[in-house]
């Protein structure tokens, strides 16, 4: 099993190795989400919530600040090789308290 970790994530980020598919680009696009964004939340986030058992590579949550310091939440996925971006979205205090970390109960 993968064990995803802050510094396993970054070490896979900056040699490159991460796997943007047209999805998630034209998802980033409609928010206003740049590929540095997402750079730079991943560079000073930390995981908020893991996945261990998503299909098919274990997965977590992690929040960010992008380039304009804006709370960012990220979800990748790694096979232990490659980083896959999920999705990344501003998160919002409907779903998320006030640190953006907790998730209010609905």
């Amino acid at each position: 099993m993968i064990d995803l970790t802050m510094e396993f994530i970054r070490r896979l980020c900056d040699k490159g190795d991460i796997k943007w598919t047209i999805h998630v680009i034209r998802k980033l696009q409609e928010r206003g989400i740049y590929r540095e964004d997402v750079y730079h939340a991943i560079r000073s986030g930390k995981i908020i919530e893991q996945y261990p058992d998503d299909y098919p590579y274990p997965s977590c949550l992690i929040l960010g600040q992008d380039l304009h310091n804006r709370p960012l939440h990220i979800v990748v996925a790694s096979d232990g090789t490659i980083l896959y971006l999920i999705t990344a979205y501003l998160p919002d205090r409907d779903n998320f308290e006030e640190d953006f970390k907790t998730r209010k109960e609905h």
